[in-house]
């Protein structure tokens, strides 16, 4: 395959979200093992694909605030999904941001709830910028590493195959007890996230202003 066609395909891949690229993202670190690609120029393509399509989510969710969150509280899973993100982005702020990229769904949802939050443009850019640099460098370099070390590329594949799934069935693991956590806490001050989220206009409130999904 032509070495632009490659970058290309990356870029088609890492821009949507829900777009398997797992094997993709290790065969190209493979290659870049052996010399046959510049693994800076990779990570920059990956991340920054990654990051563009993240921005454009919340760029959407932002501008169309009430429709996106229609959409997204017509099904209870997805509705429980933004609830459940939004709490969290106003209880933790940045730290939040940049885990839930590694959650299922969580480049979905967090880009969604950002939005639909108004959490400020930098911040959010910034969170979203690391985690996608850090998802970018461990997916690519999976390959790159495991060709380097074992010098079979198959076993390479199949080391990042297995170490993704591995990460993915953590995050779901964390997610779910967070959400059974979040379910045995007793409500106070009316709901998930209020309690330690900005109040009637005291601190600081994502967006100049108090969002609470569940509310509107």
């Amino acid at each position: 395959m032509d070495v632009l066609a490659l970058y290309g395909l990356l870029v088609l891949t890492t821009l949507p979200p829900l777009v398997p690229n797992s094997a993709l993202l290790v065969s190209v670190g493979v290659l870049a093992s052996r010399g046959e690609l510049f693994l800076p120029l990779i990570l920059l393509v990956v991340a920054g694909s990654a990051l563009l399509g993240d921005l454009l989510m919340y760029l959407a969710a932002r501008r169309f605030g009430g429709p996106v969150r229609d959409w997204m509280r017509r099904q209870p899973r997805r509705r429980a999904l933004l609830d459940w993100t939004s709490g969290r982005i106003q209880r933790y702020g940045l730290p939040f941001v940049i885990a839930v990229r590694f959650l299922p769904s969580g480049r979905i949802a967090g880009a969604l709830a950002s939005g639909v939050l108004r959490y400020p443009l930098r911040k959010y850019v910034l969170g979203a910028g690391i985690a996608e640099a850090t998802w970018a460098t461990y997916s690519v370099g999976l390959g790159y590493l495991g060709t380097a070390t074992t010098g079979r590329p198959l076993y390479a594949a199949a080391i990042g195959f297995g170490v993704s799934c591995g990460v993915a069935a953590v995050g779901a693991a964390i997610q779910w007890a967070a959400r059974r956590r979040a379910l045995r806490e007793p409500s106070e001050g009316g709901g998930e996230g209020e309690g330690s989220g900005p109040r009637n206009g005291d601190g600081e409130d994502p967006g100049g202003r108090a969002s609470s999904v569940a509310a509107t």
